[in-house]
């Protein structure tokens, strides 16, 4: 299993991005799709999932009202979207993929950057 995420780039603060995280097998074999994100110098941290038989998303409540989180109209893809940008959203964006909701986030994509001047 393969995670692709992409869509990262530079935006002035305010602006939006839309990143996209491909996946190289079915979205049914897995229970949840998660975003992470790492700042330079700082611990991953946990932006948000959706729970993919479903569609219930969960954005992190200090993001929540700019970030959301939904299943692509491209096959085997969910998006995070970003809006209202600060120079702190700056980071490293991670998907991550896991079968069972009980268990731990299996698979990661390589990280795409966000960079938002001000």
């Amino acid at each position: 299993v393969q995670l692709q995420a992409s869509g990262g780039g530079w935006v002035q603060a305010g602006g939006s991005l839309r990143l996209s995280c491909l996946a190289s097998t079915s979205l049914s074999n897995f229970d949840h799709m998660g975003w992470f994100r790492q700042a330079a110098g700082q611990e991953r941290e946990f932006v948000g999932n959706i729970v993919l038989r479903g569609g219930t998303s969960f954005i992190k409540p200090s993001m929540k009202g700019r970030f959301a989180i939904s299943v692509g109209d491209v096959k085997n893809t969910v998006y995070l979207h970003l809006n209202i940008l600060t120079p702190e959203d700056t980071a490293v964006y991670y998907c991550a993929a896991k079968p069972d909701y009980r268990g731990d986030y299996v698979y990661w994509g390589q990280g795409t950057l966000v960079t938002v001047s001000s």
